[in-house]
């Protein structure tokens, strides 16, 4: 007997590549709104590659980008953090639920990191 594959998640485009474009490309797609803060980050984290002689920050720029775009281009993942936000945003901080709601954005998080970094 075979096993059934595991289901894979509904995913508006592909995952993009690290490079620059292929994230500016992505992000268009899934989150066009999200893009001038994409840019102006970019030109942060680049000045401060360029001031510091290290390509950190711009590594740290690409993987934070990816995982923006991993969240928002897989729908369950999306509306995961899309209500654990809401929640943050709405109930009052000694509320139990909301530390249950920030620890689940945290897990969204990490879950899209991974799928970004195979890890």
């Amino acid at each position: 007997m075979s096993a059934q594959p595991e289901e894979q998640p509904e995913q508006l485009v592909p995952r993009p590549d690290l490079s620059f474009p292929s994230l500016r490309a992505a992000l268009a797609r899934v989150s066009p709104a999200q893009v001038p803060e994409m840019l102006a980050d970019r030109d942060v984290q680049f000045t401060r590659a360029t001031e510091a002689g290290s390509f950190e920050p711009i590594k740290g720029f690409q993987l934070k980008w990816a995982t923006v775009i991993e969240v928002k281009r897989r729908r369950d993942l999306d509306q995961r953090m899309e209500a654990a936000q809401h929640l943050v945003h709405t109930l009052d901080r000694d509320d139990p639920r909301w530390r249950a709601a920030m620890d689940e954005v945290r897990n969204v998080y990490n879950e899209a990191r991974r799928a970004v970094t195979g890890g």
